[in-house]
């Protein structure tokens, strides 16, 4: 079994940095992709970074130029530099992973707990 444990989040004050750490844990998978997903109050959860397998990245326009997703495959960890940080960033972060089971060839996805970053002065 694979689990996901987030760390990293907390509060910060505007155009403040903030980096989250994703690990994942766990024998015979192989990952394909890792992103990070937010959900502000009231709002829909959105993808906000994904790093796939082969090293692509892609972002939400509203994080470009601010936030850097990057893994550390020794490590089996997503990280996400979070840069200029406004309250309009402030949400739950969750870590997704989809990984391929070696033994089985299978897809399966999993998610973190969530770690809220507040974004306020």
């Amino acid at each position: 079994q694979v689990q996901l444990v987030e760390s990293g989040g907390g509060l910060v004050q505007p155009g403040g940095p903030v980096r989250l750490s994703c690990a994942a844990s766990g024998t015979f998978f192989v990952i394909y992709a890792m992103a990070w997903y937010r959900q502000a109050p009231g709002k829909q959860r959105e993808l906000v970074a994904r790093h796939t397998s082969p090293g692509t990245t892609d972002y939400i326009d509203s994080v470009k130029g601010r936030f850097t997703i990057s893994r550390d495959n020794a490590k089996n960890t997503a990280y996400l530099q979070m840069n200029s940080l406004n309250p309009e960033d402030t949400a739950v972060y969750y870590c997704n992973a989809v990984l391929l089971s070696a033994l089985y060839r299978t897809r399966e996805e999993y998610w973190g707990q969530g770690t809220q970053v507040t974004v306020s002065s």
